[in-house]
Parts: C-alpha cells; sequence; structure tokens
C-alpha cells in the first residue's frame, strides 16, 4: 500500500541537476569521468546525469549498464557459474573516475557487489556513488558520495522508485510491506 509520494517528476529532475553539478564540483570539471548504472533503475539516472552535464560542461560521458546479479552475496549461489559482467560497457574502467550510480541506498550490498564487478573489470582511478535516495539501514560501511535524498524509513517501509524509461512515470514512493 502507498503511503505517500516523497518526490515527483519535476523535483527528480531538479535533483538530478544538482548531483551533476555536485559531480562536476567534486571532480574540477567531467574529463575522465565516466558513469556506470547499476540495472535496472540505475541506468537510466545514470543517463540523466550524463545529459544534464552535458547541457552544462558540452562534454560526452560514457555510460555503462553494470548487472551484479551474480555478484550479491543475499542470493543462492550456483556453484561453477561465472558472475554475469556487464550488460553494456562501452569504455575501460582501468584508470578512469568512475561514478556508479543506482536509484537506492538501503544495506549497502547491492553497491558491495557493484564495486566487486568493476574490480574485476579493471583497477579504476576512484569509485564514487551517486543515488537518488538514501534510506538508511546500512549493514556494510558504505556511504554515498551525492546523495539526492536522505529518506529515513522504518525497515517495514519499501522505497518505490520510478523511472519514465522503465516504468512509464518519475516519481519516489513510500510503501508499506
Amino acid at each position: 500500500m502507498i503511503k505517500s509520494r516523497i518526490l515527483d517528476a519535476n523535483q527528480i529532475a531538479r535533483t538530478i541537476s544538482r548531483m551533476a553539478h555536485e559531480i562536476i564540483e567534486r571532480n574540477q570539471g567531467a574529463e575522465n569521468l565516466v558513469l556506470l548504472g547499476i540495472c535496472s533503475r540505475g541506468v537510466p539516472l545514470a543517463r540523466r546525469i550524463a545529459k544534464r552535464i552535458r547541457e552544462i560542461e558540452g562534454i560526452d560521458l560514457p555510460v555503462g549498464e553494470l548487472n551484479i546479479t551474480l555478484y550479491r552475496d543475499d542470493l543462492p549461489s550456483s556453484e561453477g557459474q561465472t558472475p554475469l559482467g556487464p550488460m553494456e560497457m562501452p569504455f575501460p574502467v582501468g584508470a578512469a573516475n568512475v561514478v556508479l550510480v543506482d536509484d537506492v541506498l538501503f544495506t549497502g550490498r547491492t553497491v558491495r557487489a557493484a564495486m566487486d564487478a568493476i574490480i574485476d573489470l579493471g583497477r579504476p582511478k576512484s569509485i564514487q556513488l551517486a543515488v537518488l535516495v538514501d534510506r538508511g539501514h546500512r549493514e556494510l560501511p558504505i556511504r554515498a558520495d551525492y546523495v539526492g535524498k536522505n529518506l529515513p524509513t522504518s525497515r517495514r517501509e519499501k522505497v518505490l522508485v520510478r523511472m519514465e524509461e522503465v516504468d512509464g512515470s518519475d516519481e519516489v514512493l513510500i510503501a508499506e510491506d
């Protein structure tokens, strides 16, 4: 059951714009940056951030898709399976400043899995984390560098991020389990 709408489409657009500015400022420009979206909603979010950075800086940042399914530690393991790599990686990660992009930061396990996948692909100069929503309840010592919205939640609440490209609308909702 939906409890409340936290962000609407306009608020998400403003949040993405602010995050793009923060990424540019922290990195003193956009050179040597690559964006990696975690499938599935991190990918359109990364593309939107890249589009906004292009509008601001005039630089087209490469955007990749990272599928971390078999790197997760909360799914049953399958002996002998090779971990899935990125769905789309149009650039090498070695020596780049990678901005990992996801919709919600919760326990930190998705981000840990994503970092393992990135390291398997090469050794980046740095890995930064950008999330639309940080809801707390970390199980691992992981912190986002760029946060769209800090949203304290209870463990029984769900944060639902809907993106036009995946869900047909843009909004962030809180729902009861």
